[in-house]
């Protein structure tokens, strides 16, 4: 083959066109890099209370109400966990090892706030006043909520993941544009930071400065998939930085550093200081569902390390050690949660009288026509059903 014998000449400078320097950019200033600490950052080690000299400042009627809830929440979970062996629920995921996490996020709110929980957090929604039997109601399959979100102030339980967040920024700068003093506080796993949602709510949360907490329970595992196979960064609260929010790290089974960490994030919030992104170390001491078997992912050993890490027993330690806890107040809250756990299991235990025609009661404000000839055709079929 010829080679070309073309010749590549050096271009010529570009001469500028008259007027053309007024269309210049103005250079960029020098970027001068932070000599002084990084707000936004968070802390190298999770923060905790308990067992150091922050523990001196507790506040003796606030940690005994968050010592009850977790015991009452322990039961809760064992007894929503019985449930599904006897088949009166489908599925149940447990917090149980999370405790900490449900209790503090519900107590810190005012009732003019707004809880917004995924599927693991009916325990959150049960300190904050809802019924048990309702919080359980979604995984027995009898309705899709079983609770009025707009009565309780809490979100449905929402099985996608993270899907929640975004509605959480909406409520939450809604309520900021109407001047409502209201701040949302939005729940959500280690895995549901690696969806699109996560990061479309943390954006737009930052740029509006809307009064939105996210709380990420970090228990490890993504169902089998460990936090490492998700994410490099140095933790998930490092993420924030990113969004322009401050991140905090929290030892999510220490119940008074759990609620002051969130307490802060929402007086931050509520006075316009816009979003706080908190991640809570902790662990799944249960199964991911009653349809898991967690023993093909994780040893035995790993989890007997963090039952000795339990947010319980941490509480009562040290209230008991500082004289803030007696026996008394110990069997009080034991057989408190008892009462509950077996007023629960009986009303569980009877069969819920359920309604197909519920079916389209509740899809659109007006039905559609399409809507309104299913509905006549189950009536029809129902009604000949009785007549055999």
């Amino acid at each position: 083959m010829k080679k070309s014998t073309m010749t590549v000449r050096p271009a010529e400078p570009v001469q500028d066109l008259p007027g053309a320097a007024a269309y210049r950019p103005t250079p960029p200033p020098a970027w001068k890099p932070r000599t002084g600490p990084a707000p936004l950052l968070p802390d190298s080690e999770p923060h905790r209370v308990l067992g150091t000299d922050a523990a001196d400042r507790l506040d003796a009627g606030l940690m005994r109400r968050l010592y009850a809830e977790l015991v009452r929440g322990r039961r809760y979970n064992a007894q929503a966990t019985a449930l599904t062996k006897q088949g009166r629920l489908a599925v149940y995921p447990s917090s149980t090892g999370q405790e900490a996490c449900q209790v503090a996020a519900a107590l810190v709110l005012e009732e003019r706030d707004w809880l917004f929980p995924s599927y693991r957090d009916t325990l959150a929604a049960v300190v904050r006043g809802l019924d048990p039997v309702q919080a359980l109601t979604l995984l027995r399959g009898d309705w899709h909520t079983g609770y009025d979100p707009r009565e309780h102030r809490i979100a449905p339980l929402c099985t996608p993941l993270a899907t929640q967040l975004p509605h959480a920024v909406g409520l939450a700068h809604a309520a900021r544009l109407k001047g409502d003093d209201v701040v949302a506080l939005a729940m959500v796993g280690d895995g549901g930071t690696s969806e699109g949602d996560f990061h479309e709510a943390l954006n737009f949360a930052a740029v509006w400065r809307a009064p939105v907490v996210f709380l990420v329970q970090n228990n490890g595992f993504a169902i089998s998939v460990p936090l490492a196979k998700q994410t490099a960064a140095p933790s998930l609260a490092h993420k924030a930085v990113g969004y322009g929010m401050p991140g905090r790290l929290v030892d999510g089974n220490d119940a008074a550093a759990v609620h002051e960490v969130l307490a802060e994030a929402v007086e931050r919030a509520r006075r316009g200081g816009g979003p706080t992104l908190v991640e809570a170390v902790t662990y799944r001491i249960e199964a991911h569902t009653n349809a898991d078997d967690a023993t093909r992912y994780r040893g035995d050993a790993e989890v007997e390390a963090w039952r000795a890490h339990d947010p319980v027993q941490l509480l009562e330690r040290e209230l008991t050690e500082r004289g803030m806890l007696d026996q008394d107040a110990v069997r009080e809250a034991r057989e408190a949660a008892e009462t509950m756990a077996a007023e629960l299991r009986e009303r569980m235990n009877a069969d819920a009288v359920l309604d197909p025609m519920d079916l389209f009661a509740h899809v659109y404000a007006e039905k559609t026509a399409q809507l309104r000839e299913q509905e006549a055709l189950l009536r029809a079929e129902l009604d000949g059903e009785d007549e055999r």
